[in-house]
């Protein structure tokens, strides 16, 4: 059985010019270094195409990095063992993201139950709402602070998609974002 969490129009891909990385499980074990190497890969080959303007440039780098970069970490903070697969792409100024893994059942029921929360109301309120439970140790499934606040400062959107589960208790993941991004011909 698959469940759909977010946007279900985002859900199907990430266009036809995609860029696609794959960091594999290894001898270095994937963790927080890959993270920020891949996601600073990815935010300076979108940001490349603003580099005639400085201020445009930063703000694409950043928005694009941060973006990148949370959804890299979640997937290798829940993963369960093997690869994490990135694809990237900007089409009509959108820059669109697609990470996928597989996950143990048990921290899939956990993610799901956290993005039901997370995903109905005003993100805005939810995420003040977040910051005021971890301040108070009161969050139960995670924080999800850096989902919210990516959609409530960024305009990010997200859609999750849980596939049935495979032998041996893993669940497929596909995590899809989309953030606008300036015009390049202006």
């Amino acid at each position: 059985m698959t469940t759909l969490y977010g946007l279900e129009a985002l859900a199907i891909g990430t266009g036809e010019k995609v860029t696609r990385l794959c960091l594999f499980e290894g001898p270095l074990e994937l963790g927080w270094k890959h993270c920020a190497i891949t996601s600073d890969f990815v935010a300076e080959f979108v940001a490349l195409r603003y580099r005639t303007s400085r201020n445009l440039y930063k703000e694409v780098r950043h928005n694009v990095g941060y973006l990148t970069n949370e959804l890299i970490e979640n997937a290798v903070k829940f993963r369960a063992a093997g690869e994490v697969i990135v694809e990237a792409s900007v089409d009509d100024n959108v820059f669109r993201a697609k990470v996928s893994n597989l996950i143990d059942e048990e921290p899939a029921l956990q993610f799901q139950h956290l993005l039901s929360e997370i995903t109905t109301g005003d993100p805005g309120d939810l995420l003040i709402k977040r910051i005021e439970a971890n301040a108070t140790g009161t969050t139960e499934n995670g924080s999800g602070l850096g989902l919210l606040t990516l959609m409530s400062d960024y305009g990010a959107h997200f859609a999750w998609v849980f596939g049935a589960e495979e032998p041996g208790g893993k669940i497929p993941l596909e995590t899809y974002a989309s953030i606008a991004v300036p015009d390049v011909s202006n």
